[in-house]
């Protein structure tokens, strides 16, 4: 009996079922947040379409065109993350860089003073680098990991050739 007990202890924690366990919790917190984010974007829409029945504030039709865009990325993001369990840089860049510029066109640019303008610049040209340089970026890892495929392959082969 107590070796039962023992060994079914055991099997709780091994490795491979702890990491499928925990990717599962993870994908339902992903889910979880996809169904926020959709219910955000809805009533964010009745919201602007409800402002059309006021006089029209273009700031403020302009704001939540700007933020249900960045809603639906996010969205489109986390579906991504959901289907191949990556985080896709680029789409993350892009979505950064909208939020960005969102605000900008909601304080106005003469609004902001000229340290934050100089800082929101360097922001986004830094965010353009990385959007510039991501294929190169993959292509290096893309001929990295097919390198180390290929040396644990050979190695496989050579163990298997002097068995």
């Amino acid at each position: 009996m107590p070796k039962r007990i023992i060994t079914k202890f055991n099997s709780w924690f091994h490795r491979d079922r702890i990491v499928s366990n925990l990717e599962f919790f993870q994908d339902i917190i992903v889910i979880s947040l996809c169904m926020g984010l959709f219910c955000v974007m809805l009533i964010r829409l009745c919201d602007m379409f409800l402002s059309f029945l006021r006089p029209l504030d273009l700031r403020e039709v302009t704001s939540d065109i700007l933020f249900i865009l960045i809603l639906v990325e996010l969205f489109r993001l986390l579906i991504d993350y959901l289907q191949s369990q990556k985080i896709s840089v680029g789409a993350a860049a892009e979505i950064t860089i909208v939020s960005a510029l969102r605000e900008v066109i909601l304080r106005g640019v003469l609004e902001i003073n000229r340290d934050q303008i100089i800082g929101i610049s360097i922001f986004l040209l830094v965010l353009t680098g990385i959007l510039m340089a991501l294929p190169w970026i993959s292509q290096f890892f893309e001929h990295v990991r097919l390198t180390d495929y290929e040396s644990t392959e050979e190695s496989t082969e050579l163990l298997s050739d002097k068995s």
